[in-house]
C-alpha cells in the first residue's frame, strides 16, 4: 500500500517514469522514514547514507533486499535524479564533502517535505501546485532536454523530422543528407529507422509499389532509399557497433525482397575508417561500403564492376 503511494507521490510532483518504479518508491519511503503503518504526516527530514541508511531501511521495513553492488544504481538512477528534481539534498549535513566520499548522505530537502505531509488532505492539491510553480516539473525538463538533442535530418521534400541522439543515428542523417545527393541521385527515401523507435519514417505505399512487404519493417535495413529514374533500391546499414551487410544478412534480406524485381544495392554506412576496420572481413562481396567522414567517396567490396545493382 505504501510503496503504491510513494509512486503516486513521485508521480505527482513531476519525475519521469523510471523515477517513480518501485527502487525509487522504496528511497523515497526510506528518506522519509515512512513505514508500512504510518501516515504521511509523520514524515520526518533524516539524513541517510546509501547502504546503511536506504538500504537498510528498505530491507528491515519492507523486506525488499538488495545486493551490496546495487548501491550505485540507487546513487547512479534514483537519487541524482531526486537530487535534481529538488526531492532531496545531497550532504546537507556536511556540503563540503568530497564526490564518491563513504559519508555521502541524502535527506529530503524542506520544500517537499511540507507537500508529503499533506498527502491525502485537503491541502494537498496545493501544496503540489505551490511546489511545481517554484520548482518545475523533471520530467518536462528531461523531454525538453531530449528535444533540444535530437538529430534533425532534412528529407527530400524538406520536411525535417529528428532522430533520438546517439552515434548509430549520426550516421543514418549522414545518409540521407550526405549520401543520398552523392550515388542515389537524390532518391526518394522509403524508410529510416530510429535507435528509439524503430519506424520513425516509413512509406508504405512506396515500400508497396515495389513488392516489399509492409508488416514486417523489422526485417528493413536502418535506412532504404529507391533511385526512380535508374530503378535502383539502396538497402543500407549503419553500423557503429554491430550489423553490416555480412553474407548471412544479404542472404536474408534477398529473401526478404524476392518479390522486389528492381536492381539492388547493399550498402554498409560507417562512422569512420577505424569503425569499418573493425567488420571490414565481415562484408559480403558485391555490396558497397560508405564512410561518413569521407562522403564523396565509396569502397566496392568487388573487383570487377563498379557500384550496381545485384
Amino acid at each position: 500500500m505504501k510503496l503504491e503511494e510513494a509512486q503516486e507521490i513521485l508521480k505527482e510532483l513531476g519525475l519521469p517514469p523510471a523515477q517513480y518504479n518501485e527502487m525509487a518508491a522504496l528511497t523515497f519511503l526510506a528518506i522519509c522514514n515512512i513505514k508500512e503503518n504510518d501516515k504521511w504526516a509523520k514524515a520526518t527530514r533524516q539524513s541517510l547514507g546509501v547502504t546503511k541508511g536506504i538500504m537498510t531501511f528498505v530491507n528491515e521495513n519492507y523486506g525488499k533486499s538488495y545486493a551490496p553492488n546495487t548501491r550505485e544504481t540507487f546513487r547512479r538512477q534514483v537519487l541524482h535524479q531526486f537530487v535534481q528534481a529538488r526531492v532531496v539534498d545531497y550532504n546537507p549535513d556536511d556540503p563540503t564533502l568530497p564526490v564518491n566520499s563513504p559519508r555521502a548522505h541524502y535527506a529530503l530537502t524542506s520544500e517537499v517535505l511540507e507537500v508529503v505531509k499533506t498527502y491525502k488532505t485537503r491541502k494537498w492539491k496545493s501544496a503540489l501546485k505551490n511546489f511545481i510553480d517554484t520548482v518545475g516539473k523533471l520530467s518536462e525538463v528531461y523531454l525538453k532536454e531530449r528535444e533540444l538533442n535530437q538529430i534533425p535530418v532534412t528529407l527530400q521534400s524538406g520536411k525535417t523530422i529528428k532522430l533520438s541522439t546517439g552515434k548509430h543515428n549520426e550516421v543514418q542523417a549522414a545518409i540521407v543528407e550526405k549520401f543520398a545527393p552523392r550515388f542515389a541521385n537524390g532518391g526518394t527515401l522509403l524508410y529510416l529507422g530510429d535507435t528509439a523507435k524503430k519506424d520513425l519514417f516509413v512509406d508504405e505505399k512506396g515500400l508497396k509499389d515495389l513488392g516489399i512487404p509492409i508488416d514486417q519493417h523489422s526485417k528493413l535495413p536502418d535506412v532504404v532509399i529507391y533511385d526512380n529514374k535508374r530503378k535502383w533500391l539502396f538497402l543500407i546499414e549503419a553500423v557503429t557497433s554491430h550489423g553490416p551487410v555480412s553474407p548471412k544478412r544479404l542472404l536474408e534480406l534477398e529473401d526478404f525482397l524476392k518479390k522486389c524485381k528492381v536492381g539492388k544495392v547493399y550498402v554498409t554506412a560507417f562512422p569512420d575508417m577505424s569503425e569499418f576496420k573493425k567488420h571490414s572481413n565481415n562484408i559480403a562481396w558485391e555490396t558497397e561500403v560508405w564512410l561518413m567522414e569521407v562522403p564523396d567517396h565509396m569502397i566496392h567490396f568487388n573487383g570487377d564492376r563498379f557500384m550496381g545493382p545485384r
